[in-house]
């Protein structure tokens, strides 16, 4: 849930003032930068400090005040961030506002194209020079040609940033929709899943079974994955910022023959998907939320943060898992269960879930209704893969 944030930014300086020297520049985009961090958790605070301008830096200010999602600013962050260093690194200066066609057809042409033609012609692709620049700062790690999906998204974002200066662009164009496509056919890659094998309930139960004992990170990782899978797979950001008052208790669920089971209501806020007045809910209910209240009571947690650190030697922090940490946790859980821990990640949870609700022939809008997914092609992905899977046209020898 995305709190509101007060944000002050102090006055430009004028030529010639002492405030202006660009130590006294960069003090002050830091302290805005940690400002804005409340709701946009920022690990490079002090590297952004230096690579971003002062318009940058007001102009992700602005966005904050404007209500955007925490995840979507933290996209916009690590986009500009990535922009300008790409920018600088090719053209020895900052990016221009709004950019010209010729730089947006230049970035095209430096992340999307065919390492059979590097192989003839070293010139082609993206310069020997900016890409070690770009590695050097760690914007860069993987070789070859970018994702098609990830230069459309970095686009779109400098499309967005350019939209909220105030200016026009020359995203529009033929010629720059024309490069893209042209360069996508050029340059084809099978697309992905975020995580390549989905946590289905036998997968979930061999991760929990590591989970056995009565140590506190026991306890803990046994919750956020009983909670992330429950509550309809959910985003890894938003189980690391889940707090205390985001939980409601709600009447007990009668079964028959069965003693009644604890159920409580997650108060998501604004998600991903969601409107900015909007206040998704969802419902745990029986084992989940008997291991969450396991881990409030261990842990201690009364007020705040659900999820936190432990240190080495067993103490709970104050501070909130970083998302990162929820992928990790998957990971680490994977592994002491015997499994391949790349082949799984925290949006495995997610996808598993509803391929799970397929398996058990729960119906899709119903799964959805838990799962707060907005897009009925999305969603339906994962059922159609399991029908598939074992449907009879799959069997026909």
């Amino acid at each position: 849930m995305t709190e509101p944030v007060d944000i002050v930014v102090a006055a430009r300086p004028r030529p010639g003032d002492i405030s202006s020297s660009p130590s006294r520049s960069i003090d002050k985009r830091i302290a805005t930068l940690d400002t804005i961090a409340a709701v946009l958790p920022i690990d490079r605070r002090d590297e952004l400090a230096e690579l971003l301008t002062d318009q940058d830096v007001e102009t992700l200010r602005h966005l904050v005040n404007e209500g955007m999602g925490a995840n979507t600013l933290r996209a916009l962050t690590s986009d500009l961030a990535y922009l300008q260093a790409w920018s600088l690194a090719a053209t020895g200066k900052s990016l221009p506002w709004p950019a010209p066609e010729a730089l947006l057809l230049k970035f095209v042409a430096h992340h999307l194209w065919q390492p059979e033609q590097r192989a003839i012609d070293p010139h082609h692709g993206m310069p020997s020079d900016v890409e070690q620049s770009l590695r050097d700062q760690r914007f860069l790690r993987s070789s070859g040609p970018h994702a098609p999906d990830t230069v459309r998204r970095r686009l779109a974002s400098w499309s967005t940033l350019t939209r909220w200066r105030g200016v026009d662009g020359a995203f529009a164009s033929p010629a720059l929709k024309s490069a893209i496509r042209l360069a996508v056919r050029a340059t084809p890659r099978p697309r992905k899943r975020k995580s390549a094998q989905a946590v289905t309930g036998d997968v979930l139960a061999k991760l929990l079974a590591t989970c056995s004992t009565d140590s506190l990170r026991d306890i803990r990782d046994r919750a956020i994955l009983m909670v992330a899978f429950a509550s309809g797979g959910r985003r890894r950001s938003e189980i690391a910022g889940l707090r205390r008052d985001q939980l409601i208790v709600e009447p007990p669920i009668f079964v028959e023959a069965s003693p009644p089971l604890p159920s409580l209501a997650i108060h998501l806020g604004r998600t991903k998907t969601s409107g900015s007045e909007h206040d998704e809910i969802v419902y745990l209910t029986g084992r989940p939320v008997d291991a969450l209240n396991a881990w409030l009571v261990a842990g201690k947690i009364e007020t705040g943060s659900i999820f936190r650190k432990i240190d080495r030697w067993g103490n709970v922090s104050k501070r909130a898992l970083e998302p990162s940490a929820i992928n990790q946790i998957v990971k680490q859980r994977a592994a002491l269960a015997g499994l391949e821990s790349g082949e799984f990640s925290a949006h495995g949870l997610r996808s598993g879930y509803l391929t799970e609700a397929a398996n058990r022939g729960i119906p899709l809008p119903e799964a959805m209704e838990q799962s707060r997914h907005r897009s009925v092609q999305q969603a339906s992905s994962y059922y159609n893969n399991a029908t598939r899977r074992s449907g009879r046209a799959a069997r026909m020898l």
